[in-house]
């Protein structure tokens, strides 16, 4: 059954009316095609005045739908040949994020992503994507043997954080983001990252550190999550509207801001109604972006990827 978030309401009640029409038409005992088709324009008419004045906290909503593509959508639809590589030669493996070699449109590639999972069984594996210390040092152990054998890296973000626990944090969580930033700067091959779906704090930055940052047009990326920045400020997560709105988290925003490169639009409804679509073109976008990269000698590609995290935030004197 098809999750539907509370702003969604009115479309499923008309789609239910549809489904019910339908199953009316196929009987053969009565023609309501002209019913159905009416209705059917009705409820893209509402889908799409619903998403084009979607609020930040409804943006926050989509970005955290569960039926959105995971970064394995994408690894087994843009990816062949993918194959998994785990643990951080050091203390283990942490499923919450995935990587590993493949091919993209006929070039080598390290690919790395958070992983929240689709189901309860899966979610629990992958610690609702919410990496601990083991999760970032296997990404920059990754990133490593990208700059090794010259493969571009491309990561796909998608975590509400790194993992909160006390065992995470005796086990060194921000030294672990922290050197997965400091790999992310050092090497020489191109990275690309597109944010999925969810982007927050440090748990996404530490593979976000990208000469291109795409992201979808309904996803969000943030230094905190509107319920946490909301208890800080107001002492209570009731706030967290106010808190979406106050954080500058959508796609729009962070465009304006530059800290984005590229918006992703998608499909009616979002990347949750049409999966293979988004896919499709996240992957044409990743290919446009990568093939002037692929022209640049190594040096020129990290001191790009430096530079433009130096430029954020810098203040324009008139």
């Amino acid at each position: 059954m098809a999750i539907t978030l509370d702003f969604e309401k009115p479309i499923a009640e008309l789609e239910i009316k549809l489904a019910e029409l339908r199953l009316i038409s196929t009987s053969g005992e009565v023609n309501i095609a002209a019913e159905v088709k009416r209705l059917q324009e009705k409820i893209d008419k509402l889908i799409k005045k619903s998403y084009q004045t979607l609020t930040p906290w409804q943006k926050v909503q989509v970005a955290r739908h569960p039926e959105r593509p995971h970064t394995s959508d994408y690894i087994s639809t843009l990816f062949t040949d993918f194959t998994a590589l785990a643990g951080d030669r050091n203390f283990g493996e942490d499923e919450a994020i995935i990587g590993g070699l493949a091919h993209f449109r006929g070039h080598p590639v390290v690919v790395i992503g958070h992983e929240k999972g689709k189901d309860t069984e899966l979610r629990i594996k992958h610690n609702f994507g919410m990496p601990r210390p083991e999760g970032y040092r296997k990404a920059a152990r990754l990133m490593q043997l990208a700059d090794r054998f010259k493969l571009p890296i491309m990561t796909f973000v998608d975590t509400a954080g790194a993992h909160p626990a006390i065992e995470a944090e005796e086990r060194g969580q921000s030294e672990a983001i922290a050197r997965s930033l400091e790999v992310s700067a050092a090497v020489k091959v191109p990275i690309l990252t597109t944010i999925i779906g969810e982007g927050g704090s440090g748990g996404a930055v530490a593979l976000a550190f990208a000469n291109v940052i795409i992201m979808l047009e309904h996803s969000v990326y943030s230094v905190i999550s509107p319920e946490g920045c909301a208890s800080i400020l107001w002492r209570t997560r009731d706030e967290k509207e106010k808190a979406a709105a106050a954080l500058k988290l959508t796609a729009q925003d962070l465009k304006e801001l530059g800290v984005i490169d590229t918006i992703i639009p998608e499909p009616l409804g979002g990347a949750q109604r049409d999966p293979q679509a988004t896919i499709q073109t996240v992957g044409n976008a990743l290919e446009k972006a990568l093939k002037p990269l692929l022209a640049l000698k190594g040096s020129v590609v990290r001191e790009k990827r430096r530079a433009k995290f130096l430029a954020m935030g810098r203040m324009k004197v008139a």
